[in-house]
């Protein structure tokens, strides 16, 4: 029974390294100048993934799921001139935008972090705004904070 456990502690542990070493491969790619590098090591891992030679644990994805699901603003405010004046009327955010505004304060803010890593400052931005924290998510409460003030004008909507 012992030596079982081991044995599938030793096959997590090997998916797990092998995770980390094409997840590193990504990470060095995008900073090189070859794009068609970054393409093929990016073809590369999703084929892995799809035949099921590399998995992500459940974890792991519902995690970064959570953490963007977190982050997504629902309402922000939009410029719109009306007889002269500018007012900030609150919107709706369209779920595409919701996702790119979501993955790009999340790059932003961990990249704004000083003197780790950039993977690392990712992963700590990710596990923060899974806890409801971090840079991101306090953008997101500002965002709601100021559609939520100028609600007075939402009848500019159009």
């Amino acid at each position: 029974m012992a030596a079982e456990t081991q044995t599938q502690a030793a096959g997590a542990e090997a998916k797990t390294a092998t995770e980390v070493s094409l997840l590193d491969q990504a990470i060095s790619a995008t900073k090189s100048s070859e794009p068609d590098e970054v393409q093929d090591l990016l073809r590369t891992l999703t084929q892995e993934a799809m035949s099921g030679t590399v998995t992500f644990s459940k974890n792991l994805t519902q995690t970064f799921n959570k953490a963007i699901d977190n982050i997504k603003p629902r309402l922000e405010v939009k410029s719109r001139r009306v007889g002269g004046a500018t007012y900030q009327v609150p919107m709706e955010v369209q779920p595409g935008r919701q996702l790119a505004l979501a993955m790009r304060w999340l790059v932003t803010f961990a990249s704004k972090r000083k003197g780790i890593p950039l993977k690392d400052a990712l992963a700590y931005e990710l596990k923060d705004a899974a806890a409801g924290q971090g840079s991101a998510i306090k953008k997101r409460d500002d965002t709601h904070k100021m559609a939520q003030a100028n609600r007075a004008f939402a009848h500019f909507r159009w």
